[in-house]
């Protein structure tokens, strides 16, 4: 008997099979990360402008990752990040639901056969080749290979199911469509992946283990099951990620619940419309096309509704009473990021964008203090500085972070590219807080009056290095290489302002007043750190046109 003699074989060679298909699923889905990060990037920040669009996007994005809870973590970042509203993200997660049946479509071929050819390509060219881009590629045919051989191995250990009565008597009892629905809930919530349910499902319609009707419910039941998995991530995260949770949530139930009284019609449509409608084997392409049919008749149903399911879900999950964060708190370094390069260096790239406003605000403030602020002013001055160091500690960690992973070279380039951003950025407001604070410091301590004829030229001079960083920033916010030219052509301009600026000083040193020395040497520090961050500022916008633009030659620097 079974039971007594086979007993652990059967245990031990189903769990072994799932844990395969899981773990290729795994290495499968953080290679295609690695190869289609910047697609997905790119699917994201572009498709999502309407509905359709947008439905589409989810769909692409997720038949490339092959994971609908990635798809759905990446859109609480870019939510949380204010790059996507929620409105937006619930045509998102609808299409996701689409991308996910390319893997049972894929499983629906007999792929068993292939299991062990396709791992051994897979590791040979990950094992042996020297670029990075094509080692992961060898590690998607890995994990590939690897979901077929867990295949291969459920399939083996259930044949002895095909005689053995309790295991026969249990799949009658599925023939009641909720107790089924059920079943597929619950074990898609324990081992969190829809797609191993459904290949369980192929496998055992493959073997002749079960009928279509109760595949189906069981399928059914897998949508319900998979939101546990967002469910969980959501708990204790931000407001955008629980709606997103909820979302994903109300969609896959209420689906289900529509077509949960019509699984012999969905039967009788994929007889209909697949081949080999009369035999067993015909059985796994059936529900792989039910499976797709069902996702994506759901999707159009309640595409025209996305509105009303996100004040839906904004009613069940209320804003909470804002509590004010810090300047120098990160906006964008979500750690969910982290699984895909090209989406975590495109946060910093945010990042280093919000670290440029906090810098702008203390530029601004900077000549004002120096030239007639009061003690109280410059010691403000000065302490505008110290978020601009924290949150840069912030995005070195997140880039280190980044870093630790294995990355291609134009990737790493880029994350490079950031790093001395930002560190360029750092510096001037330490050049600020340091040099300008210590002048001001002493214009004080010597009772130096600066002249307004000479504020005024200073002003000016000060206008082109803010307007120069306002260049910049949006430069690189909109990773426009346009704008960043014209910082790079704004050289002249500035340096004649210098120019008229030391003219006008030499002149006013002639002049017999009180104090006159002082209030030059004055003059000349301010002048002078104006026109080292004003360089600093070119820097920046050199670094953006090598990051923006690689097909240009790089410039010589001047």
């Amino acid at each position: 008997m079974i039971s007594e003699l086979n007993q652990l074989e059967l245990g031990t060679g189903l769990i072994g099979g799932l844990a395969l298909f899981l773990f290729g699923m795994d290495i499968m889905t953080r290679a295609l990360k690695q190869v289609a990060g910047a697609s997905m990037k790119s699917i994201l920040a572009r498709m999502t402008g309407n509905r359709f669009t947008g439905l589409i996007a989810g769909a692409s994005v997720t038949a490339i990752i092959q994971s609908s809870s990635i798809t759905t973590v990446l859109l609480v970042g870019f939510i949380s990040a204010g790059l996507m509203t929620t409105a937006q993200s619930a045509a998102v997660i609808l299409g996701a639901n689409i991308g996910t049946t390319i893997t049972a479509q894929i499983l629906a071929f007999k792929v068993t056969a292939l299991a062990l050819p396709v791992l051994s390509l897979g590791f040979f060219v990950s094992f042996i080749a020297k670029k990075k881009a094509t080692r992961e590629k060898g590690r998607i045919v890995l994990g590939l290979g690897m979901v077929f051989f867990g295949m291969a191995i459920m399939s083996d250990s259930m044949k002895p199911l095909r005689s053995y009565e309790p295991f026969l008597d249990f799949m009658l009892s599925l023939d009641s469509v909720l107790l089924a629905a059920l079943v597929g809930a619950g074990f898609t919530a324990l081992v969190q992946s829809s797609s191993a349910t459904t290949g369980i499902l192929i496998v055992m319609a493959g073997q002749g283990l079960i009928a279509l009707e109760p595949a189906v419910a069981l399928a059914l039941g897998a949508n319900i099951g998979t939101c546990v998995t967002a469910l969980l991530a959501s708990i204790g995260a931000p407001r955008e990620a629980i709606r997103a949770a909820l979302i994903h949530t109300l969609f896959n139930v209420a689906g289900v619940l529509i077509w949960i009284g019509f699984v012999d019609q969905l039967a009788d449509l994929a007889r209909d419309f697949s081949p080999d409608s009369t035999s067993v084997s015909g059985i796994p392409r059936q529900l792989a096309n039910v499976h797709t049919f069902f996702n994506i008749a759901n999707a159009l149903l309640f595409i025209g509704f996305t509105s009303h399911l996100t004040r839906l879900v904004e009613w069940l999950a209320p804003d909470k009473v804002e509590v004010s964060e810090p300047k120098y708190s990160a906006k964008h370094l979500d750690p969910k990021f982290l699984d895909v390069p090209a989406i975590a260096i495109d946060a910093v790239r945010l990042e280093v964008v919000h670290l440029g406003t906090l810098l702008r605000d203390q530029l601004q403030s900077a000549v004002p203090a120096v030239v007639t602020g009061s003690p109280l002013d410059v010691d403000r001055l000065r302490v505008m500085d110290r978020p601009i160091d924290l949150l840069h500690r912030e995005i070195v960690g997140y880039i280190r972070q980044i870093s630790l992973r294995s990355l291609p070279a134009d990737q790493s380039n880029l994350l490079l590219g950031l790093a001395k951003i930002a560190n360029d950025m750092e510096h001037i407001g330490d050049l600020i807080a340091t040099g300008l604070v210590t002048s001001a410091r002493k214009r004080a301590e010597e009772d130096v009056v600066i002249s307004a004829a000479t504020a005024a030229v200073i002003k000016n001079v000060h206008d082109q290095v803010v307007e120069a960083l306002d260049g910049a920033l949006l430069a690189l916010d909109a990773q426009d290489t346009k704008v960043a030219a014209d910082v790079r052509q704004m050289k002249a301009r500035f340096t004649a302002l210098v120019e008229n600026v030391a003219s006008h000083q030499i002149d006013r040193l002639r002049a017999d007043e009180r104090k006159r020395l002082h209030t030059y040497t004055r003059e000349i520090e301010l002048t002078e750190t104006l026109d080292d961050i004003f360089k600093i500022i070119r820097r920046i916008a050199r670094t953006e046109l090598r990051l923006f633009d690689t097909t240009a030659p790089q410039e010589v620097q001047t």
